[in-house]
């Protein structure tokens, strides 16, 4: 993929990941990029660089532009390693003036690379630098989503160079957010905060809340992974607004895992109750053939999380263990929960999901329901009814 200009005398030189289809955890089926940006000024400053194995691409999209050698100021806004890696050697390419990064990102960088003599220059919030004819500001965002992370802003430009907030993980052939279906797009940038911004909600608010009392002129956002935001630049402030308020939809997910097709059974039941009370859309979601971090992308913005697992040796199945695991990480709030499953002899499955919810602060105004071996007609009817229930909290608690 060549360089390409997003503003006038800055340029996209980042490079495209066709083939990863795992995200510690998070699943790429859409593969990703790791965007670096070229600004060209007195000062010739690059900003991020990109995975070790990528190193190649963005200097082939420099050498495009100018020299590498030319460039002055490296500015690392995240020092995870997926923008980090390739530093040292596009240090040794480049011998920068500068290397600009935040308090914790100097401390990242020497614990990752252990060169306490790189030419450091440490930017915190409020901190400006000049390039020439435009002027870098620095806003730190510690813990969106490391210690180290942090905004870079362009006034001149009205540019945010925003680390791994408004991103997703995309590779494509595009560079903007308006070169593709917005629906798509926005199914992304759900999936990224599902999966990873959502833990840090909290912090997420106090960053809007400072970005408005700063007043910045935003007409463009480039993010370290995925499309630029050109023309949704609203929408997307308003969509982390509202996911990082954790505001519901009306909407249940059942996620359940199966052994004989019992728990299913149920799990069908219960959705076949939500159906007929009306008014709530739901989903299924099968544990053995949906990934974790696509249910989460449906988790975000519902109402209700509705979980079945048979009991396998005193405990759940694996598969449901990992996913409650990995959901309990990510701290989903102000959900409704719910629990069922079927079992053999012992069936401790419902209660040991249902105290996971309770940890998790879900409100559960069921105690859940188990069945023993294969549930007969009559019996799923409680399944339907719990569905129902569930449907009808809803509607009472989220006004559409």
């Amino acid at each position: 993929m060549s360089a390409t200009e997003i503003k006038k005398d800055i340029h996209w030189v980042g490079a495209i990941d066709w083939s990863i289809r795992d995200f510690h955890g998070y699943s790429t089926y859409n593969g990703t990029t790791y965007n670096s940006f070229l600004m060209l000024d007195d000062k010739i400053t690059l900003f991020d660089t990109v995975k070790a194995s990528k190193v190649s691409d963005m200097m082939h999209n420099i050498r495009s532009i100018i020299d590498p050698k030319k460039i002055d100021y490296i500015v690392m806004n995240h020092i995870e390693p997926d923008h980090s890696s390739g530093l040292p050697k596009v240090i040794d390419l480049i011998q920068p003036e500068k290397i600009i990064c935040s308090p914790m990102g100097k401390k990242a960088l020497i614990e990752h690379f252990h060169q306490e003599n790189w030419p450091y220059q440490v930017m915190e919030t409020g901190k400006s630098i000049s390039t020439g004819a435009k002027t870098i500001n620095f806003l730190e965002t510690r813990m969106l989503h490391w210690p180290d992370s942090m905004f870079s802003y362009i006034p001149e430009a009205k540019l945010l160079i925003s680390s791994d907030a408004f991103g997703e993980h995309y590779a494509s052939s595009e560079r903007f957010d308006d070169e593709i279906e917005f629906h798509e797009w926005m199914g992304h940038n759900a999936k990224y905060y599902a999966n990873i911004l959502l833990l840090y909600s909290p912090l997420v608010q106090k960053l809007l809340e400072n970005v408005k009392k700063l007043n910045l002129e935003i007409d463009m956002i480039a993010p370290d992974h995925g499309l630029i935001k050109r023309k949704y630049v609203k929408e997307i402030l308003e969509a982390y607004d509202r996911w990082s308020r954790y505001v519901a939809k009306r909407k249940a997910v059942i996620v359940y895992d199966t052994m004989w097709h019992s728990t299913e059974m149920m799990a069908k039941a219960v959705y076949e109750g939500i159906m007929k009370e009306g008014g709530v859309s739901a989903a299924l979601y099968d544990l053995q053939v949906n990934h974790r971090s696509d249910i989460m992308t449906d988790v975000l913005d519902s109402k209700a999380v509705m979980l079945g697992s048979p009991t396998l040796n005193n405990g759940m199945l694996p598969r449901m263990a990992g996913f409650l695991h990995y959901m309990k990480g990510l701290k989903p709030q102000n959900k409704i929960g719910s629990a069922f499953g079927s079992y053999g002899w012992s069936g401790e499955a419902v209660k040991m999901m249902t105290e996971i919810m309770a940890d998790m602060k879900f409100d559960l105004p069921e105690q859940g329901i188990r069945f023993k071996y294969v549930p007969e007609h009559a019996k799923l009817k409680e399944c339907v009814e719990m569905g129902a229930r569930i449907a009808k909290m809803i509607k009472e608690q989220v006004q559409e």
